[in-house]
């Protein structure tokens, strides 16, 4: 009765938003990725080894390990940065004493905690985005996956634009990457788009992906000249529904002419496309990696890629890295979530949480705003009791925010049994209040990080006050949930 009472005061909320779409098994919202391409100048696009500017196919492991660290120290300090993307190909990979050494970039990334995405590049640009050589091409990939697939940093895209394909063709080869390379863990895979990777909607919608990341690329130069808001539809449209399964692995535009990328009001078509782009990946909380911080095919005759993040200076193992475009700079850091570069604060977002079995809503008991206060599934009435916050609490776990109480979805004294009532909680730093997002078709379950059980509405009831419980995870609808923003 008293529930009914608070409902019937209260003013009817904002009507519901679209639909957001979650997630994979290694996170749900990409944000986590905040990144860089290191290129070859002159681009990946090559008959021979990769080697990233630099770099000296002279170099050991040592060597390359010391300067890529030089690299990544720059890139940490100046924005932030915790993510690269290297490529590979079939002659990199099979040259052994090469790739021995390359490794270094990949392993001196890790050791600090970056997350490092290998991609494949075709073997030259004359292959027409189709692979040329696909015993070849798994033979690299197996001795890839063999010795990362169990590194939780490394990341692996099975190819960079695969252009030459058709939707269909590409989707049965990226399939059979995944059936293939099985030491390959899916949500530490990256599915290109259909063309230049710039669409997703095809591969989204094939659950042989459900389990995957997916890589996005966009860049102005794919289209006529837009206005912002026609980029930023045009961006979400060709996300489809699976922007928080997307990683935007390529995007980028000109950082050599002092362009302002914090005017708003800037009719400059390169402006538009990065602040776009940027507004897309924080509605979304979509990570990205920015093409690029070094290398890249060279823009007339300055000897540089102009979209190149950083200018190197230095020589031998000591190597410096300045950013070119501090307006870029920040605008890139909004787009991962940064308050750098834009004065408006963006306000939080919240979410209405339904069970997939009952459609019913995530809600705190009672309600109130006590510690320990029990959480079930109500039918939803748009009260701040049922409306929650995700807020990333890193490695792909989320903590999940009561609009109501400022308190955390929590697993009750920490217990790994099943049966365990979710309860709120004041927010610490207890695995118990964090939860990943796990994929599964449109909806996805919340694992708690401590026990690796799901919440779960016991017994598939659907009556209203049914407390949440955790359970060991299994395909059930009440274990699926679904997110709306309100």
């Amino acid at each position: 009765m008293l529930r009914l009472l608070i409902a019937l005061g209260l003013t009817a909320l904002t009507a519901l938003a679209s639909l957001v779409v979650l997630a994979s098994p290694a996170n749900a919202a990409t944000r986590q990725f905040r990144g860089m391409n290191w290129a070859v100048l002159g681009d990946n696009f090559s008959t021979g080894t990769l080697v990233v500017q630099g770099l000296s196919q002279s170099d050991s492991n040592a060597t390359v390990r010391a300067k890529a660290n030089a690299l990544y120290d720059d890139m940490a300090s100046t924005m932030g940065v915790n993510t690269v993307r290297l490529p590979i190909n079939t002659h990199t990979v099979a040259n052994t004493t090469w790739w021995n050494a390359y490794r270094g970039a990949i392993d001196a990334a890790t050791a600090r905690g970056f997350k490092v995405i290998l991609a494949y590049w075709e073997d030259g640009a004359a292959s027409g985005g189709r692979i040329t050589n696909l015993a070849a091409w798994n033979t690299m990939w197996s001795s890839v996956t063999n010795t990362y697939g169990s590194n939780g940093n490394v990341y692996f895209e099975p190819m960079n634009e695969p252009h030459g394909y058709s939707s269909t063709e590409w989707r049965d080869v990226a399939a059979n990457w995944l059936s293939y390379h099985t030491s390959a863990v899916p949500g530490r895979v990256l599915v290109g788009g259909t063309g230049y990777s710039q669409d997703l909607r095809d591969v989204c919608n094939d659950s042989r992906f459900n389990a995957t990341l997916l890589s996005f690329h966009h860049y102005a130069f794919f289209y006529s000249a837009m206005t912002y808001d026609e980029f930023r539809t045009h961006i979400q449209t060709r996300l489809g529904n699976c922007a928080a399964r997307a990683v935007a692995t390529e995007f980028g535009g000109a950082m050599h002419t002092g362009l302002n990328y914090g005017d708003a009001n800037s009719t400059d078509n390169f402006v538009r496309h990065i602040r776009a782009m940027a507004q897309v990946m924080r509605d979304n909380q979509m990570g990205g990696t920015y093409w690029p911080a070094l290398g890249g095919k060279p823009t007339g005759s300055l000897g540089y890629d102009g979209y190149s993040m950083f200018s190197l200076s230095g020589s031998g193992t000591d190597l410096n890295l300045t950013i070119r475009n501090a307006s870029g700079a920040d605008r890139i850091r909004y787009g991962w979530g940064d308050t750098v570069g834009d004065s408006t604060p963006v306000p939080t977002t919240f979410y209405r949480v339904n069970v997939r079995h009952s459609g019913k809503a995530m809600d705190v008991q009672a309600p109130n705003t006590a510690n320990g206060a029990r959480v079930g599934q109500y039918t939803y009435g748009g009260n701040a009791w049922q409306q929650w916050q995700f807020q990333d609490a890193g490695s792909g776990y989320w903590r999940i925010i009561s609009r109501h109480s400022g308190k955390c979805l929590d697993v009750v004294s920490a217990s790994t049994a099943d049966g365990a009532e979710i309860v709120q909680y004041t927010c610490g730093s207890g695995t118990n209040q964090q939860f990943q997002m796990v994929a599964n078709g449109s909806y996805f379950q919340l694992r708690a990080r401590h026990s690796s059980k799901c919440v779960d509405v016991p017994s598939s009831s659907t009556a209203d006050g049914v407390i949440l419980k955790q359970y060991p995870c299994n395909s059930g609808t009440n274990q699926q949930w679904s997110r709306t923003a309100v």
